[in-house]
């Protein structure tokens, strides 16, 4: 996997490698941001999945990247003095920090666009299931996916909501670009309708597992080793599933979700040790 880690960011770095006249400074916050780390878990997913079936992964790089691109520009975004105005991530100061809130705001529209601007040009060149796969995760970024998840998260602080409230919330702002890249692999990689159903599955369920995991280390966790500021949701007032189940509660509930997800991926077709060690690694991080 970390092979794989490397040669996704080895693609992003080449794609934006001496980009930009007149308007450097934007490219300049973008790279920024990719560069500051991660463990780029959502292209990890959507490159195992498409391995299932297909060992030629190189072909779907682009795709990859692109998922990686959504995910950072959501984070610069999320980082924004009109969203949760934090000051920290992955253990650098924010892009707005940096760079300045309007800068800031133009990167990470610069980086949905080029997303899918990356995702046409590979559907261009194949086939009809390029386009089904790249449109699930363009709506999985849209008003039905992060975009709506976002703005149940704002208009949610101080405010106690119910919990069905909290999981659409979080399954749209959190699960929806983790399903749609592991849906869309399987798509690419030429698994089975059966599969694929299956995989839209195991992707709800581990979406939710990795959030209730993110409540539990901003409890628990340490801002020197998160990468950003402990606590926030707390400090901002916001619902979480902790506030909603209790910490040991939660714990139960992301080792439950956790061997969910295993046991959906033993009925799958294709090796999925690399699927379930990642599953693993997601139950047992600590940022």
């Amino acid at each position: 996997m970390e092979k794989l880690k490397k040669e996704i960011e080895n693609w992003i770095s080449e794609h934006f490698k001496d980009k930009g006249s007149y308007n450097k400074r934007v490219y300049e916050a973008i790279t920024y941001s990719l560069d500051a780390g991660g463990k780029r878990i959502r292209p990890l997913l959507f490159l195992l999945t498409y391995m299932l079936k297909n060992n030629n992964y190189k072909s779907v790089l682009p795709v990859a990247a692109a998922i990686e691109l959504i995910h950072t520009y959501s984070l610069i975004h999320d980082d924004l003095p009109c969203m949760d105005n934090d000051d920290l991530r992955r253990g650098k100061p924010t892009n707005h920090k940096v760079f300045g809130e309007a800068i800031a705001v133009l990167a990470g529209d610069g980086l949905l666009n080029e997303a899918m601007n990356i995702m046409f040009r590979y559907c261009i060149d194949n086939d009809k299931n390029a386009i089904r796969a790249c449109s699930l995760i363009s709506e999985s970024a849209g008003i039905e996916g992060m975009v709506g998840g976002q703005t149940v998260d704002i208009l949610s602080e101080n405010t106690k909501i119910p919990i069905d409230q909290l999981y659409y919330m979080h399954s749209k702002k959190t699960g929806a670009l983790i399903k749609a890249a592991i849906v869309a692999g399987a798509i690419l990689g030429g698994s089975t309708e059966e599969d694929v159903k299956k995989l839209d599955y195991y992707g709800q369920k581990l979406g939710l597992a990795f959030q209730i995991k993110d409540d539990i280390l901003d409890i628990v966790g340490d801002t020197e080793v998160l990468g950003k500021k402990a606590k926030s949701d707390l400090d901002n007032n916001k619902t979480t599933f902790i506030t909603t189940y209790g910490l040991n509660k939660c714990m139960e509930m992301c080792n439950s979700l956790t061997s969910e997800c295993v046991e959906v991926l033993d009925k799958v077709e294709g090796d999925t040790s690399r699927l379930k060690e990642i599953t693993l690694f997601l139950l047992n991080r600590e940022k």
